[in-house]
């Protein structure tokens, strides 16, 4: 039954008591309840009844609001590795802090090395974490059941849900091994045993997407979370507002970790935006937000335990922005001398570098000194370069791979271009380096 409601006919439903009801079976929310308060004897705090904004209250003043107060910035410890409230304390085991210490020098060893690669022209392309390898404490605060969305520098989180350096290597080499079939750039990663999706190239894709996952899992009952990484580049990006804003409205239980670390490729913050930073999007979306030392590991994993506890039990999305600085060039495709000071960055690696301030904290607790340190760099750096010379000797996938997953069953366009594919190489058989592929094209 079609059902037509005016604002005085709401007015007569007792509004004061019921403020939701239904049109057409779909649930509204009157905002005549403050028509209908009693009148307010402080004048200068009565409270606007307009839907766009029933929150606001009238003045008399004329005033443009430019800014606000600048957002805190939480941090536990100091650059020094000290603690600087106890209160804020993790309280985490040993085994389980030096789990994320090894993390993170087996990412920045395994960074060198590939980055070394890709300058050698052993892999196409490469993109290092070096200066934001505390990140993976966020990956520390969620649970492995959560799905996750990256971006490019979330080798920290793979590695700490279990991601094999075979693994790595594979998708890096695009061999036949490569859990991608090869179809990925490398640091493409994305593993479904792991609830990690696959990384897309195009800036920002993921954001919208994981608000669409999370009201799935919303909708599904599951008491799970999306987190979802992106840089303060990606933000720039109209698909960032409007996955905000339908999480928001649609109270999605995802994290959005914004990774500011000060460039998007060559680009400064200060020429990205005039606001204050990124934070400062989330609260006008009317999402839970947080700013957050992006150098220290146990900041990032408080605050991310606190973010998913806010979106698992109550549904409510947070953005965390983790401000760090990206000591590396943006990819193997750029040279970030050409846009900022060596010293600059030297001085950012021996000041403030996330590896030396866990390490101090470790070191404080006798939980790490110079000889476990010496031992665990020679022995992974060992492994690194085992499962780097397995994954290089390994062919490419088979060439039928390039017609395989694009529709259920093939299409009649796709057995035409693989046949013509098949008549090509038997006609020029020397331009094809089948013996390079699994199976030299003999399964075509």
């Amino acid at each position: 039954m079609n059902v037509n409601i005016s604002l005085r006919a709401i007015s007569k439903l007792h509004v004061k008591q019921a403020s939701n009801f239904l049109i057409n079976g779909r649930r509204f929310i009157s905002t005549s309840r403050i028509l209908c308060q009693e009148p307010i004897k402080n004048k200068s705090k009565e409270k606007v009844s307009f839907p766009g904004a029933t929150g606001s209250y009238f003045t008399n003043e004329i005033r443009f609001i430019q800014s606000i107060d600048p957002i805190p910035t939480y941090r536990v410890m100091d650059r020094q590795g000290k603690i600087t409230d106890p209160s804020q304390d993790p309280q985490v085991s040993e085994n389980f802090a030096v789990k994320i210490y090894k993390d993170m020098i087996t990412l920045n060893i395994l960074d060198l090395i590939l980055y070394d690669a890709q300058r050698q022209g052993r892999i196409s392309f490469y993109m290092t974490n070096f200066g934001e390898e505390a990140c993976i404490g966020s990956a520390a605060g969620l649970d492995n059941e959560d799905m996750i969305f990256g971006q490019y520098r979330e080798a920290g989180t793979l590695l700490y849900r279990g991601f094999t350096l075979d693994e790595l290597m594979n998708q890096c080499y695009s061999n036949e091994n490569d859990l991608g079939k090869g179809r990925q750039m490398p640091v493409h990663y994305g593993s479904k045993k792991l609830n990690f999706q696959t990384i897309s190239s195009p800036l920002a894709t993921q954001i919208p997407q994981a608000s669409g996952a999370a009201y799935a899992l919303k909708r599904a009952g599951n008491k799970n979370c999306v987190m979802c990484y992106f840089g303060e580049g990606a933000a720039s990006e109209g698909d960032f507002h409007a996955a905000l804003n339908i999480a928001a409205t649609m109270k999605c239980p995802v994290i959005f970790f914004c990774r500011n670390n000060g460039f998007a490729i060559s680009t400064p913050a200060l020429e990205q935006y005039k606001g204050d930073g990124i934070a400062s999007r989330g609260i006008g979306y009317g999402i839970d937000t947080i700013r957050v030392d992006g150098n220290d590991v146990w900041a990032i994993y408080n605050v991310t335990k606190a973010a998913r506890k806010l979106a698992v039990e109550e549904n409510r999305p947070v953005l965390i922005e983790a401000l760090t600085y990206r000591i590396g060039h943006h990819s193997t495709s750029d040279d970030s001398s050409a846009y900022r000071p060596k010293k600059e960055v030297e001085d950012w690696k021996r000041l403030d570098n996330p590896l030396v301030r866990l390490r101090k904290w470790l070191e404080d607790k006798n939980w790490w000194n110079e000889n476990f340190e010496n031992e665990y760099r020679s022995s992974i750096r060992k492994e690194i370069l085992t499962a780097f010379s397995k994954a290089e000797k390994l062919h490419k996938p088979s060439i039928t791979e390039l017609f395989n997953d694009v529709y259920d069953h093939p299409t009649p366009n796709i057995i035409a271009q693989r046949q013509k594919l098949k008549q090509l190489i038997e006609k020029y058989p020397n331009n094809y380096p089948l013996e390079k592929f699994k199976n030299k094209g003999k399964d075509l």
